[in-house]
């Protein structure tokens, strides 16, 4: 047995399980287990990567300038205050790292994305979390949980996996609850399928103070998920302590390039948020007249809740699905065992597992 011991905190940390990819013995399976882009990457993206590749033998520009500078252009935002990382996880990692450690507290919500206990647990501070209501972060209860200790409190907005979000006054009474030495971070990741008047991504929250940073991703509506690129929008101070953080070169050349392509191509992104402004409610709608039990969604995901009966629960409706090759993302993780996460995929994936469950909720009650 060897002697090394870890640090406290990390044999306590879960790892992270992906969406499955595959199912044992089917060649072709629907996946809707991870949230991915439905109509993929923008062509625009990948021609960028393909080229990319004659300068495989050259170090990547380290301060991601033209990406940085794309971002900035796109959202209005300040380039010198956009921090790149390798996906969002990163900047999670190294805001923990940085504003963290033993004996202090990082707050979120009780069915928050699971990537928070992991960077908490990593440098030894204790996850904390919060009831919600109606599968929706509630303010006053995280503000409920805040002791001297709380460091940080994630927010993701909209929440995975419930779909669910905070409007834009709420998340300004969610700062103004918090001591200004409480780091909040707004996790955006679906931000871009948002279409609600009252939400806010986060940033003007950023621009007011010194202590919330916004995070966002490639991964979801820009399809890139393959190349890991995640970016924050923070204060000039925080910026600063990240770029002392993060490792070199931590984003790839064709990560870069393809990213600026992407965010360039606004007629790409726009589809694909048209696309889930149809299929999203279309999905809820046939599985609801099922007599299923679907969350409201604001991103490209639905939350289902299927009986507790025998032969009716999610795990029976997850083993249907399989042998039909549709992968959805089950929620026991989450603390939802009742539950299966659904992506809205393609027009066919979604008539597809529409078809599946109309036939298992028949089948059961038949």
């Amino acid at each position: 047995m060897s002697t090394l011991t870890p640090r406290p905190g990390i044999m306590e940390i879960s790892p992270y399980v992906p969406g499955k990819s595959s199912l044992e013995g089917v060649e072709r399976v629907i996946k809707l287990s991870s949230n991915e882009s439905a109509l993929g990457p923008s062509e625009k993206a990948v021609a960028a990567y393909r080229a990319a590749a004659q300068g495989l033998h050259r170090y990547p520009d380290g301060g991601v300038v033209a990406l940085r500078e794309a971002i900035g252009a796109r959202y209005g935002l300040d380039p010198d205050r956009i921090i790149c990382g390798a996906g969002s996880d990163e900047l999670f990692y190294n805001l923990t790292r940085a504003y963290a450690g033993p004996g202090d507290e990082i707050l979120y919500s009780e069915h928050g994305f699971n990537i928070y206990p992991i960077v908490a647990r990593a440098v030894g501070a204790t996850p904390v979390t919060a009831p919600e209501t109606n599968l929706t972060f509630d303010v006053e209860a995280i503000l409920g949980k805040v002791t001297g200790k709380t460091r940080i409190v994630f927010i993701a907005n909209p929440n995975n996996p419930t779909g669910s979000y905070i409007p834009a006054e709420a998340l300004a009474r969610l700062r103004d609850g918090l001591r200004d030495d409480i780091l909040l971070v707004v996790d955006g990741a679906y931000a871009e399928y948002v279409q609600r008047n009252d939400y806010s991504d986060g940033a003007s929250l950023v621009d007011a103070g010194e202590n919330t940073v916004m995070t966002r991703t490639f991964s979801k509506i820009y399809g890139l998920a393959a190349l890991r690129i995640g970016w924050g929008y923070c204060p000039p101070a925080i910026a600063d302590v990240l770029n002392r953080l993060r490792a070199p070169f931590n984003l790839t050349t064709a990560a870069q390039a393809a990213g600026v392509a992407a965010v360039n191509d606004t007629a790409h992104v726009a589809a694909s948020r048209d696309h889930n402004a149809v299929w999203l409610p279309w999905l809820t709608e046939k599985l609801t007249a099922l007599g299923l039990t679907v969350y409201p969604s604001v991103a490209n995901f639905i939350l289902v809740r299927f009986p507790e009966a025998a032969g009716q629960t999610s795990s029976d409706a997850n083993a249907f699905l399989a042998e039909r090759g549709i992968i959805p993302r089950e929620t026991g993780g989450y603390g939802l065992p009742a539950c299966l996460r659904i992506t809205i995929g393609r027009e066919d994936e979604v008539r597809a597992i529409a078809e599946a469950l109309a036939e298992f909720v028949a089948g059961r009650k038949g």
